[in-house]
């Protein structure tokens, strides 16, 4: 990648046009052809360096419910649970991490399933000592930006505003869903990339976008954007910094955490005996010294004494939950390929 390529990068993981010629917008911000941006786009794909470029919804908007999940596992027995834990439609983030609870995923159920029940599919497997559920309590940030541009590194300060957006409720009839689905695909790098998409649902270009902008406004979608995949742009420190903070703070402190540029996701979510931490936090960051560097320099700002980051080990699936497309889960069902 040359400077240029991390400049598009930066750019296209937050701002997409939602036009009918978007790269061509994009091209002429950079001085480039449309050809050329392109070019450097499908190369940045094929590279493996963009994972994709689509709509990225908002779970709870869309009456899904979710969850991070915490499972202490037998050491042995802990390659087998996660690969086991994947085949689960709704798990799309899975991790093990250096602690006691080695193993965290993330569960999305649609509307009409139970969180509880799902998970309960796993308890037939041998080995899981202990599980906890820390659904959101409270959401105040959630959106990664990795800064490709090492001169354009913001300061460590809480100087990010929150997005406003209108509130509305979403009802998830079938023609919804059926957007829902064109929307969260992979976006062609072509000259007219939601031409086929508008074709595919019967409807015109500027319909599609005037959707997608009302996705927008309203919360439903966050953002149109690529998402990168982080090792491969050398992101290889996932840090989750978990905070013990008084209840009558939580709601101080997690704004605070959710206006840092550099914390990707804050939550609140439930305690138990032995688990205090009630605050989360994400940080991706090129070296486990640089992130433990950046939770002390957030710690001073927020002033929690007791705080953890808990680094990802290995991963063992990361992609996107697909809304709409779901399939029942039995753990019993043979593994097909």
């Amino acid at each position: 990648m040359d400077k240029l390529d991390k400049e598009i990068l930066n750019e296209i993981q937050w701002t997409f046009p939602l036009t009918p010629k978007p790269y061509g917008i994009m091209a002429k911000k950079f001085g480039l052809s449309d050809e050329e941006l392109m070019q450097r786009l499908d190369a940045l794909k094929k590279a493996g360096i963009i994972r994709q470029i689509s709509a990225i919804f908002d779970t709870r908007k869309l009456g899904y419910k979710s969850a991070l999940v915490a499972m202490a596992i037998e050491p042995e027995k802990l390659d087998h649970i996660a690969n086991q834990v994947n085949r689960h439609p709704g798990v799309s983030h899975n991790y093990e991490r250096n602690h006691e609870y080695n193993l965290w995923f993330t569960l999305a159920v649609p509307p009409g399933s139970d969180l509880k029940t799902e998970i309960d599919k796993f308890s037939k497997l041998s080995g899981i000592k202990k599980t906890r559920l820390l659904p959101t309590i409270k959401l105040f940030k959630i959106g990664v930006k990795l800064e490709m541009v090492e001169e354009k590194k913001s300061d460590i300060k809480p100087s990010e505003e929150k997005k406003k957006i209108i509130d509305t409720k979403f009802v998830a009839t079938e023609e919804e869903k059926d957007y829902i689905r064109e929307l969260q695909k992979d976006l062609e790098i072509i000259e007219r990339p939601f031409l086929k998409s508008a074709q595919k649902l019967g409807i015109t270009e500027e319909q599609l976008l005037e959707k997608i902008t009302q996705y927008e406004e309203t919360g439903i979608m966050r953002r149109f954007a690529a998402i990168l995949r982080h090792r491969e742009v050398g992101f290889t420190a996932n840090g989750m910094i978990v905070w013990q903070v008084p209840d009558e703070r939580i709601e101080e402190v997690g704004a605070k955490l959710g206006a840092f540029p550099q914390i990707s996701h804050c939550y609140q979510r439930p305690v138990y005996q032995d688990w205090p931490y009630s605050v989360f936090s994400m940080v991706h960051c090129k070296s486990i010294a640089e992130a433990e560097d950046m939770a002390r320099e957030i710690q001073k700002q927020v002033n929690v004494d007791d705080y953890r980051i808990l680094f990802s080990s290995r991963e063992f699936k990361k992609t996107r939950v697909e809304y709409f497309v779901e399939h029942d889960f039995n753990i019993e069902d043979p593994i097909t390929v």
